[in-house]
């Protein structure tokens, strides 16, 4: 059946708005030729957007024939502004942007473990009422959250998980009770993925599974385009797998003895000292296991010549030794899913870069019948924070861009 009028309209100004967030300011000749609407149609709903403040004249093009035909039409940023926050056990980071997924303010507060749970949680609301009001925002429409743990699928909200602070699951309470926003929480390990498969290291995968390497460890899985959560929101706890190589088998409350005694960032650098390596730069908020993974990296990627066996057998052993760990958790992931790519992320994982994914990759080869590609996260511990603000536009325009009853 043909669309009503009013859907069709709908239909229409969706796309339009779609195509200008991608492509940026555009003309009306240029929607024209873009959607292929008439140009009556497109008047009208340039119209209609122009009049619900959602567009807006920001220019001319470089047409020489001035006029209407040459106004450029460009979203109207400030038209909402939205926050995304990076929960982290040692404490939190913030960005606010407008529509656009423009920032324009960003802050972190570290948080001690003897915080208490209310002055935790009043630090981390003040962080997002402070970065919102630099930003020239009066309200959040929307703020993205990633946290670890688990998210119920059936409520959205973030399940109590042993060895985490209480903190966490507080204050998403205290940010819907503070804020006049929709507060939206997701694992930190799937945002990440989003923000990879976005703008980082997956961009032409629609299948692919991250394998987070930071402070802690987790998987993300995507398949066909869509993120997996699991039927109670676990998949990917990576951490509790059984794996060789360690004294004791993990719990239904402590990871220690599954991939996490491997791989977590505790782990790396126990394995680090080993080799006689030992970190000498760790920037803020940092796991120590990256700063000694880029140590160790350096001297093997540089294209200087080549430093002296003795200068650089530490660092080779010690890298081998950590793909070996890193390429028994990927190849149990392998053989179940068959991804097809592997993205090593997190900042041990950035920090490794081609030199650490290579080595992961060839003991893969040797240990999957299965045909994988392991690549290095291009975007680190910053894919969380990058992802919940992709969540947070996306929720903000989907709400925006929806058709009006009228």
């Amino acid at each position: 059946m043909p669309a009503s009028p009013s859907t069709a309209r709908a239909i229409n100004d969706r796309v339009a708005l779609r195509l200008l967030q991608q492509e940026g300011p555009l003309t009306a000749g240029q929607l024209k030729q873009l959607t292929g609407l008439s140009r009556p149609t497109v008047a009208d709903l340039v119209e209609r957007l122009t009049a619900a403040g959602l567009i807006e004249v920001v220019g001319e093009s470089g047409e020489q024939r001035r006029g209407p035909n040459a106004r450029l039409y460009g979203i109207v940023a400030d038209r909402a502004h939205l926050a995304a926050l990076d929960v982290r056990t040692e404490g939190v980071s913030v960005v606010v942007s407008d529509l656009l997924g423009r920032e324009l303010a960003r802050a972190s507060v570290p948080i001690a473990d003897d915080t208490g749970t209310g002055p935790a949680v009043e630090q981390a609301v003040t962080l997002v009422e402070r970065a919102a009001k630099e930003a020239g925002a009066e309200r959040l429409h929307t703020v993205g959250v990633g946290a670890p743990g688990l998210i119920d699928p059936a409520t959205g909200e973030l399940r109590d998980s042993s060895g985490l602070p209480e903190w966490h699951r507080r204050l998403v309470a205290a940010l819907q009770e503070r804020l006049p926003a929709r507060v939206i929480v997701e694992n930190e390990t799937n945002l990440a993925a989003l923000a990879e498969q976005r703008d980082g290291a997956a961009r032409d995968r629609d299948t692919f599974v991250l394998l987070w390497l930071g402070h802690g460890t987790g998987a993300a899985v995507v398949l066909d385009g869509r993120l997996r959560r699991g039927a109670s929101g676990g998949t990917g706890e990576i951490g509790f797998l059984p794996v060789p190589g360690t004294s004791s088998l993990p719990s239904a409350t402590d990871c220690e003895g599954g991939f996490h005694s491997l791989a977590g960032s505790a782990a790396i650098a126990e394995l680090a000292a080993g080799h006689g390596l030992v970190a000498t730069a760790v920037s803020p908020g940092e796991p120590e296991a990256a700063a000694l993974v880029r140590q160790a990296v350096a001297p093997l990627s540089s294209p200087s010549p080549s430093p002296s066996p003795s200068a650089s057998s530490g660092a080779d052993r010690f890298l081998s030794a950590l793909a070996d760990r890193l390429a028994i958790g990927a190849a149990s992931v392998v053989a179940v899913l068959d991804p097809g790519c592997v993205v090593l992320g997190g900042e041990v994982g950035q920090a490794g870069g081609e030199v650490l994914a290579t080595r992961v990759g060839e003991r893969l080869a040797r240990m999957s019948p299965l045909p994988v590609e392991v690549r290095a996260s291009t975007l680190g511990g910053g894919a969380v924070l990058r992802g919940a603000l992709l969540t947070a536009r996306e929720s903000a325009q989907d709400d925006l861009f929806a058709p009006r009853s009228r």
